[in-house]
């Protein structure tokens, strides 16, 4: 189907595609819901599977990188079917915000989801931490004791430290909580520090960052917690496997507000045509089997009390204190400061 604006000289055209038309016609009439899906993960599909056979709502999905899915949704507008945007990161669902709609304020959700990680729009559905990686053998006790992002800066780390990009959501995350905490002055600063102890411009995803520390390349990493038991898993193959075992685990900012924790989360999308079929599945993946399962399977740390992490993320530590006290809806908005302090320093 194609609608054709005319707008003068230019003529805008707006094309669903024909898959689409088919995979959503009839939704309105059927018993479903339709997810927009950044996550990759496999076992996702099998979870949705599982809410099927629990509900008899069938579960459509269009998978696709975050900013192709945000793109689509916004174009079609009213036009779309989508019901539900799954994706990582707040700061990427609070800037997409204006595209959601209120609605995830169930009881079952707000019992399930503590108040600093979920809005009326979106809401977590697993939990990541955002922490340091260090080489054992050149990292000593007394460089790590009390270290937090902030004295990531500090010019003893000179050449030792790895990092993505600036552009990485997670980065861009990570930096609007430390805008909202210590301002965004002292973060120009601290920016320019980063850049100053960079072992390498930044390149590469967060396991390339671990890798550069068991290579030796650098001392210190910055990386979420996932990636590592990945790596020890043996899913990304015996080379990743052993240069994992290389590295450490630190969680950092300890003696204060505590380590950055991150999101995966569901939104619910403007004019969603099956609204209630869409606050039942994200009531479903804050159950105990769904988040047994999402933790099982993508090594992120559960939402909901009760639920244990993977033996592989249990063995990182458990005991550390979580910044329970910096709302992430504070990372959509402060995004934007994000990027430009980290681009003034320099930081690629």
């Amino acid at each position: 189907m194609i609608i054709i604006i005319n707008k003068g000289r230019n003529m805008k055209k707006v094309i669903i595609s024909i898959f689409t038309f088919f995979l959503f016609t009839g939704s309105l009439f059927a018993n479903e819901v339709n997810i927009f899906s950044a996550r990759h993960y496999d076992s996702d599909v099998q979870l949705y599977e599982k809410f099927t056979a629990k509900t008899g709502i069938k579960v459509n999905v269009i998978s696709g990188k975050s900013g192709a899915l945000e793109k689509r949704i916004a174009e079609e507008g009213a036009d779309s079917q989508a019901d539900l945007y799954i994706t990582a990161d707040a700061g990427r669902l609070g800037a997409f915000s204006s595209n959601l709609q209120g609605g995830l304020v169930s009881d079952a959700i707000k019992s399930a989801v503590p108040s600093n990680f979920r809005t009326s729009k979106w809401v977590g559905i697993a939990k990541r931490a955002r922490i340091i990686y260090f080489a054992p053998e050149r990292v000593s006790g007394a460089e790590l004791a009390g270290l937090t992002y902030e004295s990531l800066a500090d010019p003893k780390w000179k050449g030792r430290l790895v990092i993505r990009a600036s552009n990485n959501i997670y980065n861009q995350s990570l930096v609007a909580s430390l805008i909202k905490n210590n301002g965004k002055g002292n973060i120009a600063k601290w920016s320019e520090g980063m850049v100053s102890n960079m072992a390498r411009s930044p390149k590469g995803n967060d396991r390339a960052q671990i890798l550069a520390v068991a290579a030796g390349e650098a001392d210190i990493a910055v990386a979420n917690t996932y990636y590592l038991a990945l790596m020890l898993s043996g899913k990304k193959g015996p080379e990743q496997q052993a240069a994992a075992k290389k590295v450490k685990p630190f969680f950092p900012n300890q003696d204060g507000r505590g380590t950055h924790m991150n999101i995966s989360g569901a939104g619910l999308v403007k004019g969603a045509p099956n609204k209630a079929n869409a606050i039942k599945l994200v009531e479903f993946l804050l159950s105990e089997e769904a988040q047994n399962h999402i933790v099982n399977n993508t090594f992120e740390y559960p939402m909901i009390e009760g639920v244990s992490p993977h033996p592989l993320v249990v063995n990182m530590g458990l005991d550390f204190k979580q910044d329970l006290k910096t709302k992430v809806v504070n990372y959509g908005k402060r995004q934007a400061d994000a990027l430009e302090v980290m681009t003034a320093a320099g930081w690629k």
